[in-house]
């Protein structure tokens, strides 16, 4: 989350170093735009797990994250282009983390038959260092990847990369970006040399409505919505100007990434979303703005990966009425339970 701090260091030549061989790192790693939807089922009036993947299809969604292995959608999925981020749940984490005889039966179940599909195996959504389960989180990882392995299945034309979605909120000193730092390194440490180790990238949830709506006084509505007509601040450590919010949350990931160790960073963008309905500026024609400029934006890259298309994923197919939490919590869908557009046409 971006913060109000003013701070103004001089630009040294180590910092004008570390920049140019990082984007030059970036520059040889360039990947497709890929746009994704995240699959949340958390209600009652959804359409069947075959007209979702049909929808996706006639929308030309090419990639689904999926939170949890439900059966039915993982075999409405086979036959698609569409490729999948599939998700451990955080209850499963510690069973798996525990044993490698339950990641070998996880693998065995939910991803072996259906891995020409699978793209990305997602250990735990946001889990917070505090939590019991934080512990074993990496250790889960291992064993995930050692189930792939024991299985064959990166064997099989297959390149199935393990990670974890974390929170933005994980990054303090944000402003500007190049400061970024994790706030509990003892947490993240092992995540990161597990990542480095395997080429996988770091998967973040990333909200500037979050941020956005915790600080409206130092934060215009304008360069969270991408509307911003030139920069809003230039980053004094290396002189990237950021005209809006997300990038400058992403190049905040970058940077605490690299100041923890990481030889190798790549982001994802794993959930990005704007609520239509129950709150502080959760509007339809809010969110709308917001779903269209993220899904051309994300083909340019960031201040600090320019070029590069930042592969994410908007949050969420449709509206979840079940969802714990504030009213903004089940308003975030693009499409209603009866298969309608809430925004029109976005371009995946």
């Amino acid at each position: 989350m971006a913060t109000t701090l003013r701070a103004s260091p001089m630009i040294t030549t180590t910092a004008w170093l570390f920049i140019a061989a990082f984007i030059l790192h970036i520059s040889l790693h360039l990947t497709e735009a890929q746009t994704g939807v995240s699959y949340g089922k958390i209600a009652n009036n959804l359409p069947s797990p075959q007209d979702v993947v049909n929808l996706y299809k006639s929308n030309n969604i090419k990639s689904m994250r999926l939170y949890f292995p439900d059966q039915a959608t993982l075999q409405a999925l086979q036959g698609t282009d569409i490729k999948l981020m599939l998700g451990v749940a955080n209850e499963n984490i510690r069973s798996i983390a525990s044993c490698r005889c339950a990641a070998y039966r996880w693998v065995r179940t939910n991803v072996l038959p259906y891995r020409s599909s699978i793209q990305y195996i997602v250990v735990g959504n946001e889990v917070d260092p505090s939590n019991e389960i934080a512990s074993s989180v990496e250790r889960a990882m291992q064993n995930i990847l050692y189930a792939l392995n024991a299985l064959r299945i990166n064997q099989m034309n297959n390149d199935i990369k393990v990670s974890t979605a974390i929170n933005a909120n994980l990054i303090t000193n944000s402003y500007p970006p190049s400061n970024g730092q994790f706030k509990d390194t003892s947490y993240m440490s092992p995540i990161i040399n597990f990542l480095d180790n395997n080429n996988s990238p770091l998967l973040v949830n990333i909200y500037p409505y979050f941020a956005y709506v915790n600080d409206p006084q130092h934060i215009s509505l304008d360069y969270a919505l991408f509307q911003s007509t030139g920069n809003v601040f230039t980053d004094p450590n290396n002189g990237l100007g950021y005209r809006n919010l997300f990038d400058a949350m992403v190049d905040s990931v970058y940077a605490a990434l690299r100041r923890a160790g990481a030889r190798h960073p790549r982001v994802i963008s794993s959930e990005s979303g704007w609520p239509s309905h129950g709150g502080f500026a959760a509007t339809m024609d809010n969110a709308k703005i917001y779903y269209r400029n993220l899904a051309n934006h994300v083909k340019q890259g960031t201040p600090l990966t320019l070029g590069q298309p930042i592969e994410s994923y908007l949050f969420a197919m449709f509206d979840e009425n079940q969802k714990d939490g504030a009213e903004t919590e089940r308003n975030f869908g693009l499409f209603l339970p009866n298969q309608q557009s809430k925004y029109g046409q976005i371009k995946f």
